[in-house]
């Protein structure tokens, strides 16, 4: 989308630059151009939705229906943030004289249509392809060397600066106000609002038929579009659970699952017995070491570094598998820890003394001793260090290997960083990691040539499990309980009561072993160490040492080389 900010209505975009793309939508101050395959919503109020749209039971949005004569732009806002959801961006003109835009962003944490945006000179831009608006001579790629600097020292941030200088992304929740040359970025959409006491649900019962309906909803509702789905089918309880829902979908679907030629992830049993229920076959891909590079071409479309050796060597593999099959969309059931509270901490029990009886709460102890497999006592320790402690930062700053003499930006403010003040201690912990699935997105550039779905982060999805307070997630000793007692009858015995999960770490050490001779030279003599960004000296002793056991210090060299290999590439 292309915009004049300028302020004067005479002002005008034409000629457009040569996009190849149709105009399917146009003000005196905006307009759109949108490839046919992207279905665009006119409104009643004036404004057009760009993307998909479903209702919040997850049926198919009717725009007289829902809206009927609704002309009031604010309460067409209201309406489709807080009763639809989907992957879109909805635009809206400005009212009166201003030639203001208003933009907001679906609110799913992952799954979404891109949104990057600049604006300089009286002229704007909007698009989910920065390198369609490069070819066209609107913008030339310029790194950010100050999001770098913070991208090494919060790796697990997602922030709205990008890498590219100029370039700002708008995050999933958020709306967009444009007028002349301000802009200001608000939240449509706050996850906090589900963890409130009045929203909270009592019964556990409740609770899980709640997510149950929004979890089917959510994954029958992207089936209802996709022709063919390409299933990544773990076999662990979250993409499993998104295989359940698929039984009665009349989508072609193909399972693929990954096995390592070291130990580590071998879930073939687990998946076959849900590619049996979908009455599919299984398909296994091995995860070779050498399919695992950091010098690998970074997509033209990448706006910040996002893909690693793993996620490389994944994509790969699955891309090729949609290609040989023909399949219309990835499905993935990434985000389920997060989204099913997979707290590793005392902080559910914590919450129940907080929040809830104390019975609730030496239940939730005694839960919390069965689930880690310790004493009463010392589940009840942790728990009063959690509830003596003050709260958790959600800003976690690394900073082995960068330079001491190097830049110390401070950690840039996510709008679902906001917590209330008496936020508990759970639902921080679980609404600061929801965010950081938010750079899911980036870590796959297979979804750059057919969707990829997340549909255990769609709207509904987050709303209903945020609902459910975070001592029902641990009940009777059992992580993400709750979504287990939501699907308990579409899911074999084997795979309802797993409590094993796969790790690719041997994998990433075989990889490392392998690679640590290049790994050292790619480093020292790129950008981020040219740039004084990195601690060459501490690189070099590192990789000269033999890795100890159960040392993951060494994950830390595949991010550096994730964010090297992406500078390296920016022209």
């Amino acid at each position: 989308m292309l915009g004049n900010v300028s302020g004067s209505r005479d002002a005008s975009l034409n000629p457009l630059p040569n996009f190849g793309l149709p105009v399917r939508y146009a003000t005196a101050h905006a307009t759109l151009l949108c490839d046919d395959s992207l279905p665009t919503l006119s409104l009643p109020d004036g404004s057009v939705l760009i993307g998909h749209l479903f209702n919040h039971d997850g049926t198919s949005f009717d725009t007289d229906t829902s809206l009927g004569s609704m002309r009031d732009p604010a309460s067409v806002q209201q309406h489709i943030v807080s009763r639809c959801w989907g992957s879109y961006l909805l635009v809206q003109p400005g009212m009166g004289q201003k030639p203001a835009l208003q933009l907001i962003r679906s609110a799913s944490a992952a799954g979404n249509l891109p949104c990057v945006y600049s604006i300089a000179d009286g002229s704007a831009f909007v698009t989910s392809d920065i390198a369609l608006v490069e070819r066209a001579g609107l913008y030339r790629r310029r790194i950010d060397w100050t999001f770098i600097a913070h991208r090494l020292r919060y790796p697990d941030i997602k922030t709205q600066r990008t890498g590219l200088e100029g370039v700002n992304e708008l995050l999933p929740g958020c709306s967009l106000a444009i007028d002349g040359e301000s802009t200001s970025v608000d939240t449509a959409w706050s996850p906090w609002t589900f963890v409130a006491p009045e929203q909270r649900f009592h019964d556990r019962h409740e609770a899980a038929a709640a997510i149950r309906a929004a979890v089917t909803a959510s994954v029958r509702a992207w089936a209802s579009i996709d022709t063919s789905i390409l299933l990544e089918l773990s076999g662990g309880l979250d993409s499993s659970i998104v295989a359940a829902c698929l039984c009665d979908s009349e989508a072609d679907i193909t399972c693929y699952n990954l096995v390592t030629p070291v130990p580590g992830v071998d879930e073939r049993h687990y998946a076959a017995l849900m590619a049996g229920q979908l009455a599919v076959p299984l398909h296994t891909e091995h995860l070779e070491l050498d399919g695992a590079r950091f010098d690998f071409d970074v997509a033209a479309s990448a706006f910040t570094p996002g893909v690693g050796m793993l996620q490389f060597a994944i994509d790969q593999i699955m891309e090729r598998a949609a290609n040989r099959h023909g399949t219309a969309a990835y499905y993935s059931g990434g985000g389920g820890d997060s989204v099913f509270c997979y707290l590793r901490t005392a902080a559910p029990a914590a919450d129940a003394f907080r929040a809830a009886r104390a019975t609730r709460g030496f239940k939730a102890v005694g839960d919390l001793a069965q689930l880690h497999q310790c004493t009463f006592w010392k589940a009840a320790s942790l728990t009063l260090a959690k509830l003596s402690r003050p709260p958790r930062s959600a800003c976690h700053e690394v900073t082995s290997f960068l330079a001491a003499s190097g830049p110390r930006p401070t950690p840039e403010p996510h709008p679902w960083f906001n917590a209330p003040a008496n936020a508990l201690p759970g639902d921080r912990e679980r609404i600061f990691d929801l965010a950081g699935n938010q750079l899911f997105q980036g870590q796959a550039p297979r979804g750059g040539a057919r969707p990829m779905r997340f549909p255990l982060l769609a709207q509904p999805v987050m709303e209903a499990c945020l609902r459910a307070p975070s001592w029902m997630w641990i009940t009777d000793g059992r992580n993400r309980a709750l979504a287990r007692d939501a699907f308990a009858d579409c899911l074999p015995a084997e795979v309802l009561n797993r409590r094993s999960k796969a790790t690719y770490m041997s994998y990433l050490g075989a990889i490392y072993a392998r690679n640590r001779h290049q790994i050292g030279e790619f480093l020292l003599s790129g950008r981020l160490h040219a740039h004084g960004l990195l601690d060459g000296p501490a690189i070099t002793a590192f990789l000269a040492m033999p890795l100890a056991p159960r040392d993951q210090t060494f994950l830390r060299m595949f991010d550096l080389c994730m964010v090297e290999n992406w500078v390296g590439q920016q022209t």
